[in-house]
């Protein structure tokens, strides 16, 4: 890393500009151009120093108040084909695995339906159980009760002597 990926790790940490080019903006405030911001962030992405880029929704505001994390006790051997089948539904808006946390959490399969009423979640979760075939395994439904605020990663930059970075 040189000192304008820090730079622009730092421009980019709290969300990057709504408009229709952000990184043309980007570009502009570090004095580059929009290629190179797309490049560098490219770079950081592939050798690990980011993870993604995406975008954070608060569904709350647009209505999907509802929102549902079921959570699956699916057997080991199971639990990849699983989770491709529920990751393929379209009111599924992610699927993850964790390791069971035995005796008291014995869960390793998650998923998260967002909805605009709990009977509709409830409707479309009796549909994912029917068409991913996951009847057989136990599972709850917690719904949230509360809002946490969303962000992406914050990075906490070193200074540029302790990165190595002359200048």
């Amino acid at each position: 890393m040189d000192e304008t990926d820090f730079r622009l790790l730092e421009a980019i940490q709290n969300g990057l500009p709504i408009c229709s080019r952000p990184y043309e903006t980007i570009a502009r405030q570090l004095s580059l151009n929009e290629a190179e911001v797309i490049e560098r962030l490219q770079y950081l992405k592939m050798t690990g120093l980011i993870k993604r880029l995406g975008v954070i929704v608060n569904h709350r505001k647009l209505g999907f108040t509802a929102n549902a994390m079921i959570v699956w006790d699916v057997p080991k051997n199971r639990v990849d084909e699983a989770g491709h089948r529920i990751s393929r539904m379209s009111f599924v808006s992610l699927c993850y695995q964790r390791p069971r946390q035995l005796p008291e959490w014995p869960y390793n399969l998650y998923c998260m339906i967002h909805g605009k009423n709990k009977q509709r979640v409830l409707q479309q979760l009796d549909e994912l159980i029917e068409h991913c075939d996951l009847s057989q395994y136990p599972c709850e439904i917690l719904f949230s009760k509360r809002c946490f605020k969303q962000r992406g990663a914050v990075y906490k930059l070193l200074s540029k002597q302790v990165a190595g970075i002359d200048g």
